[in-house]
């Protein structure tokens, strides 16, 4: 099988090459994979940003991949050849809350992930695909659109009563916003680019606030709810938002710490937080029942995940300088086979 291989640390060290076709043992399915997507995480990954918790010479990256059995273990009793299936993030995290024994594991850092033809997957790892939803789509999902399920809905407990504030247009921000606009929550979103905020609102966020033109932007979102603040606060950038994004939440509101895309150190005003009563709530990704759940959100509510730009799979490291530069607008997909 052909498989994208990171030699050592770099983007520029990744090569494309022919290595052996794996094969299932008991419990486990073979997937031929069709499509993959890219997430920041990657871009850290590739650059060595997860440190001794990450592989650091010949792995395989990327988390999120869709394709179909092609074979299965013995004693495989939920998927058959011809299936099609789409990855989870963390391979043992089937529900329930977060455990360091199951985070432990994951594809395309600790463990290589899906740039690659063929892979083996336990069979507890992998969720069948709605029929109506491509390959492309569904690699869109295991680590963007889990994310933003697990801030919106598991957590935010969003409805059509709530407000909802994201941050730009990266695949968890944009499906953040599609989730809350599918709960009938109000959404105001934040860019730099006022082409990107046309297209959020046409994605249906309510308002949009440039944040260069704008460097209270939290107390303009504020005066949006009437003077009350939003609800949640998916906080995809970091060190340089939080301070405007509590400014923006109203007492008792939770910010979804996400993303650290701005830096990965800030100042904390204390008592806004403490006198607000405010929580600042992680959200690492999510477990198979939350991919279970977007799958279904995505299939019942005709949520289709916004794809940027689709590359071959020997271009990817064009693809990770790209999401690297922060210009792409949705998800970057890989087609592999």
């Amino acid at each position: 099988m052909k498989a994208m291989v990171m030699e050592a640390l770099g983007v520029e060290n990744l090569r494309l090459k022919e290595l052996p076709d794996p094969k299932p043992g008991p419990g486990q399915v073979l997937v031929r994979l069709r499509a993959a997507s890219l997430n920041f995480r990657d871009v850290l990954a590739l650059r060595g940003g997860y440190g001794s918790r990450q592989k650091t010479a010949g792995l395989i990256p990327l988390s999120d991949g869709a394709g179909e059995v092609i074979e299965v273990g013995a004693g495989v009793r939920r998927f058959k050849a011809g299936d099609r299936v789409v990855n989870t993030f963390f391979p043992g995290w089937l529900a329930g809350p977060p455990d360091e024994r199951f985070l432990q594991q994951d594809l395309g850092g600790m463990e290589d992930g899906v740039a690659c033809e063929l892979r083996v997957f336990s069979e507890e790892a992998v969720l069948p695909i709605p029929k109506a939803m491509s390959f492309l789509e569904a690699a869109t999902l295991p680590c963007a659109a889990v994310t933003a399920w697990n801030a919106v809905r598991a957590h935010g407990d969003i409805g059509p009563e709530n407000a909802v504030l994201t941050q730009g247009s990266g695949g968890v921000a944009i499906f953040a916003l599609q989730f809350a606009r599918a709960a009938g929550a109000r959404v105001i979103t934040i860019s730099s680019a006022m082409q990107k905020l046309e297209k959020l609102q046409a994605l249906g966020a309510q308002h949009g606030i440039n944040y260069r033109d704008d460097a209270e932007w939290g107390k303009t979102a504020r005066k949006m709810t009437g003077g009350q603040g939003v609800d949640l606060v998916v906080e995809t950038a970091g060190a340089e938002t939080l301070k405007q994004s509590i400014r923006a939440t109203r007492m008792g509101g939770m910010i979804a710490m996400i993303g650290m895309v701005s830096g990965t150190s800030a100042e904390l005003n204390l008592p806004l937080v403490a006198m607000g009563s405010l929580r600042i709530h992680g959200i690492a990704v999510g477990n198979r029942q939350h991919l279970q759940q977007v799958l279904a959100a995505c299939d019942t509510s005709k949520i289709a995940p916004v794809i940027d730009h689709v590359v071959p799979l020997a271009d990817l490291a064009e693809a990770v300088r790209y999401v690297e530069s922060g210009k792409q607008f949705g998800k970057v997909c890989v087609e592999i086979a």
